[in-house]
């Protein structure tokens, strides 16, 4: 049994968290709520909501934790060609756009709509009415990739520290949300952040150059990171010198 979480309850060690035995690998804990003092509680400690609509709150953290290293993003030469096209418009006609944090509830919920035959989301009501609010507070990010004035792809994610925890990307076009991710990578490394959190395993991930680390690994990154200065100023930076 995961423990129940009232308001002002603390999440348990999460070496508590239920393993692959117990059929539902990383669960540690339901309810509470979404507040920004329970959200950065969590990711401070390397836990993570995830959930469905008319579901509690379902508190996670997984072992092996997924994460994508800043210095090991990978880009294919398909998407380097891509990137160089991408900049030279954004320099020249401006169809192409990078902007962060100009349309960050948008990419939520273009985050949250369904996505061929997948059914539902996680990214409830709740979920983005919290992180709407760690976004007004300077902690939530969204890297965006706009066309021809049009939100066509995006990412967006929690920054604590020197640390990036990663949430959910979304593509209208095709590579957009890959653009989004090398824009926010690029930036991320410039100032320091030599890790993201991207949570579970996937060959999506794997394929940009994400690997599982232990959870224990993880935990000592997060102790190194999550102390420092906040970033405050989020603007994309040039890919190219030219």
């Amino acid at each position: 049994m995961i423990p129940w979480l009232e308001l002002n309850s603390p999440f348990p060690d999460v070496s508590a968290a239920l393993t692959e035995v117990d059929g539902a690998a990383g669960l540690l804990a339901a309810g509470a709520d979404l507040s920004p003092r329970r959200l950065l509680d969590a990711y401070r400690h390397g836990i993570f909501p995830w959930l469905s609509e008319n579901q509690p709150i379902l508190w996670w953290s997984t072992d092996p934790r997924m994460v994508l290293r800043t210095d090991q993003f990978v880009i294919s030469s398909s998407l380097h060609k891509v990137l160089r096209k991408v900049h030279r418009s954004m320099a020249s006609d401006r169809r192409w756009q990078v902007r962060f944090d100009f349309a960050f509830e948008q990419v939520m919920r273009e985050c949250a709509a369904p996505r061929g035959d997948e059914g539902g989301t996680w990214i409830s009501e709740d979920i983005v009415i919290g992180y709407r609010a760690l976004h007004r507070l300077g902690y939530a990010h969204s890297s965006e990739v706009w066309l021809d004035g049009k939100l066509v792809g995006g990412a967006y994610g929690v920054s604590i520290g020197q640390m990036f925890y990663g949430e959910s990307m979304f593509t209208r076009v095709s590579d957009a949300s890959k653009i989004a991710l090398a824009y926010l990578v690029h930036f991320l490394r410039q100032h320091g952040v030599s890790m993201i959190d991207c949570q579970q395993q996937t060959s999506h991930l794997a394929s940009l150059g994400a690997a599982p680390i232990p959870r224990s690994q993880f935990l000592t990154h997060l102790r190194q990171t999550i102390d420092h200065p906040q970033i405050h100023h989020w603007r994309p930076l040039p890919l190219f010198a030219d």
